[in-house]
């Protein structure tokens, strides 16, 4: 059977602890603490925007947090210096296997979205600098939603904008509560478990497949 795939960006396919050789040039201690709280808190941001019903674009909320982060480690980061960051997050780099995850479900003749908190300007510049556009036959961006997942008005766009049904829709990320959100309102899941130490919320909720790595993809859904 043949399935519209929608992709995560941010962890899935691009990695944003790609962002830590650009912040260690500028901070010189805990900058794993800090490329970690920079992702809690833009997360955080995007939930509590949704629920306030205050949208702004991920940019935004990638800038404030990146802000709270200097206050909270004392970082004498100048503005010039942040800008520089900002811009290094617009060219995250892709893990060593979207590319071939991808490409093998393009084999299998599966429609390829990228399904993203990111505005559609933002993502198709982290796929242009990732050479990997091409293997996309769109963009779904939240944007014109004014929220941001795991709101289940963002995943019945995600349907309506690609023609799909629930049954035959399926959202690829390593955000458990992107899963979860995705999984609730119908959708089949795939969990891209990076690391043996994440751990998937204990909600009662599981994926229909967790996977390694995306290469691992295409084998589940055949």
């Amino acid at each position: 059977m043949k399935y519209t795939l929608g992709f995560d960006i941010y962890g899935t396919i691009v990695n944003t602890s790609g962002i830590f050789d650009s912040v260690q040039g500028v901070i010189d201690k805990k900058t794993d603490e800090f490329v970690n709280l920079w992702r809690s808190k833009q997360l955080e941001y995007s939930f509590r925007r949704t629920v306030m019903g205050t949208y702004a674009d991920f940019s935004i909320c990638t800038k404030q947090a990146l802000d709270y982060c200097c206050i909270k480690f004392k970082a004498n980061i100048t503005s010039q210096q942040k800008k520089l960051l900002l811009a290094d997050y617009k060219t995250l780099p892709a893990f060593p296997d979207a590319k071939a995850g991808i490409e093998k479900a393009n084999r299998d003749g599966h429609r390829i979205f990228a399904f993203s908190n990111g505005s559609s300007k933002a993502i198709s510049d982290l796929l242009i600098a990732n050479d990997m556009i091409d293997l996309f036959d769109g963009v779904v961006s939240v944007e014109y939603t004014n929220m941001f997942k795991p709101s289940p008005v963002v995943y019945e766009y995600f349907l309506q904008q690609t023609g799909t049904s629930s049954d035959s829709a399926w959202l690829v990320s390593c955000n458990p509560f992107d899963i979860i959100g995705a999984s609730t309102y119908g959708m089949c899941t795939a969990w891209v478990k990076r690391s043996a130490d994440d751990i998937f919320d204990p909600w009662g909720i599981e994926p229909e497949v967790t996977i390694s790595d995306l290469t691992e993809l295409s084998k589940v859904l055949n």
